[in-house]
């Protein structure tokens, strides 16, 4: 199992262990961002954040704080449960 947590500007991999099964945390903001005909840079500054960091976000290689969760859900007018979840790690059994 690979639990990486590194401090600012650098990738983060997450991981839960629940009961014996590993789950990743997964989005769908590139999505919604799209349909909402927002940009990265668009939505990065809505929220407060780089580019970058919407772009690691949405490739999953992020693990992004409550905080910026919830101005997500707020901007794109999604609740958390619509834009995160997690999945069973088919790659770590």
């Amino acid at each position: 199992m690979q639990n990486i947590y590194y401090t600012k500007n650098v990738i983060y991999i997450l991981h839960f262990v629940l009961l014996g099964v590993i789950y990743i945390v997964k989005n769908c903001v590139r999505l919604v961002r799209i349909n909402k005909n927002l940009t990265q840079e668009e939505l990065a500054e809505k929220v407060g954040v780089t580019r970058q960091t919407i772009g690691l976000l949405e490739k999953e290689k992020y693990n992004p704080t409550i905080a910026l969760c919830l101005k997500l859900c707020q901007v794109l007018d999604k609740s958390l449960d619509q834009l995160f979840w997690m999945e069973e790690d088919k790659d770590e059994r």
